[in-house]
């Protein structure tokens, strides 16, 4: 800004000649005079052009009157780009300014959000996808600067049955898992009469059971279509049962321990899902179920039962136990349900309402000691109302964490039309905490522990499954 004055004392000099008469000079020195002021004006203007365009680099407003409104909107970046002006005029030499911008260039690329090729002179290379955030803002920028990618959500943590988020498109998932559980009860039985209030003339059974279950399953999984996917789970049961009895008033304090186990196929279960709506944020997502479990497995009828020759009625001899554990129900069922989900971040809600339908068999016999066989009839297990609902939460990119409660209702089992004596509705309720854990991009770990709220209830469930992306 000192070259400035500089201009004024020209001008002043110019004036001060003009004002000498005419008659004082001679004409060859006033025309050289001015041929020297004309030349020193040349240079002044071009020296005060060149720190114009430097107060606009470094964002200082020019003067009053040094450049119009829309040019001064045009540098900025916020008004139209049309033709060029003194800002895209060449600097003295032929050069071209440093900040110049040809004529029809996008506001995009001036804003610095454009997709050019190449930079223009003196703009920024264009930064797109996750460069974006680390790159300084340019200086002046004007304009948002770009969205970093969205990254990928972790999946909530499953651990109900029945998986919430759909297999995609054309993909196959293959996810092998193993369960166990463990449960055990005390029983006390009164077989005799009362001839007054708490005396018992008869014999008094009390039996401690333990009972372990390990499954190992290997489920598939299929995307038809966008909302639409079947699914293949086969089972490998082994349980083992121990129970420890003991005779009141039979002359005998001895424990008799009975033990027992058994392993092979489970029943075999085929089923589909499709999700009805599209749901979104604050928006619940619904998706429909259909599970076929078959009778694949070793069924509680055909296993030996310790009786001697009936287990039922009068003269009942032996425990009544099975001496080899089934693997399956023996009943055919159909299970339709209708799963929810409703993100709200940071959380999402879910659940599952279900009814299973237990198909009744006929003409049914037990094996009993022997190679006996003893006839049941027509036995009817009881239908199944259940529902569950939970909670996950997501820790990070990779963790995922949920809660939840599942509970089932059995209704009582009947044989022959009739209700089985001693047969109740029973009432199963389990609390549930699971974790997962992404550990590539096609392979989940997710762990997950379940506690009996309820007498007939498992005591403890655990379950670790792992799904691979095929």
């Amino acid at each position: 800004m000192q070259k400035i004055p500089a201009l004024y004392s020209v001008i002043g000099l110019a004036a001060a000649l003009a004002c000498i008469p005419a008659g004082a000079q001679t004409a060859p020195d006033l025309a050289a005079q001015l041929k020297i002021m004309r030349q020193q004006l040349e240079e002044q203007r071009a020296r005060v052009d060149d720190l114009e365009r430097q107060l606009r680099a470094s964002g200082v407003k020019p003067p009053v009157g040094t450049a119009s409104p829309s040019q001064l909107e045009r540098l900025r970046g916020t008004g139209p780009v049309v033709g060029t002006d003194w800002a895209d005029s060449p600097a003295p030499g032929g050069a071209a300014p440093a900040n110049s911008v040809t004529a029809g260039t996008p506001l995009d690329v001036l804003r610095g959000t454009g997709g050019a090729d190449a930079p223009q002179a003196g703009l920024p290379a264009p930064v797109t996808g996750s460069t974006a955030a680390a790159a300084p803002a340019p200086q002046g920028a004007v304009g948002r600067a770009p969205e970093q990618a969205q990254q990928r959500q972790p999946e909530v943590a499953p651990i109900f049955e029945t998986p919430g988020v759909l297999t995609p498109h054309g993909k196959v998932v293959f996810e092998p898992s193993i369960q166990y559980g463990y449960s055990s009860s005390n029983r006390v039985a009164l077989v005799g009469y009362t001839v007054i209030p708490a005396i018992l003339i008869g014999l008094l059974d009390v039996r401690e059971v333990k009972r372990n279950s390990t499954t190992g399953s290997a489920t598939f999984r299929y995307g038809v279509g966008n909302r639409f996917e079947i699914e293949a789970k086969i089972p490998y049961v082994y349980r083992s049962d121990s129970t420890v009895s003991r005779e009141i008033f039979t002359g005998t304090a001895a424990e008799r321990a009975f033990q027992t186990s058994g392993k092979g196929i489970g029943d075999v279960e085929l089923g589909w899902r499709y999700q009805l709506n599209d749901g979104g944020v604050d928006k619940p997502y619904y998706i429909a179920g259909m599970r076929f479990k078959s009778r694949t497995g070793r069924d509680p009828f055909e296993v030996v039962t310790d009786c001697a020759s009936r287990c039922v009625g009068q003269n009942v001899t032996g425990t009544g136990l099975p001496l080899d554990l089934p693997t399956g129900s023996g009943f055919y069922s159909l299970q339709p349900s209708v799963t929810w989900l409703l993100p709200s971040d940071p959380a999402i809600f879910f659940g599952t309402f279900s009814y299973t339908k237990n198909f009744k068999r006929g003409n049914i016999y037990r094996t009993v000691l022997n190679g006996e066989r003893e006839l049941l009839g027509e036995i009817d297990p009881g239908n199944v109302f259940g529902f569950n609902v939970g909670m996950g939460l997501a820790l990070n990119e990779k963790a995922s964490f949920s809660i939840g409660y599942d509970h089932s209702s059995v209704s009582r089992m009947r044989q022959n039309g009739q209700i089985i004596p001693g047969s109740v509705r029973i009432q199963l309720g389990t609390l549930l905490l699971g974790g997962s854990y992404r550990l590539s991009n096609n392979r989940t770990l997710n762990l997950s522990v379940g506690a009996g709220m309820t007498r007939d209830t498992p005591d403890v469930t655990l379950m670790v499954r792992m799904p691979f992306n095929l």
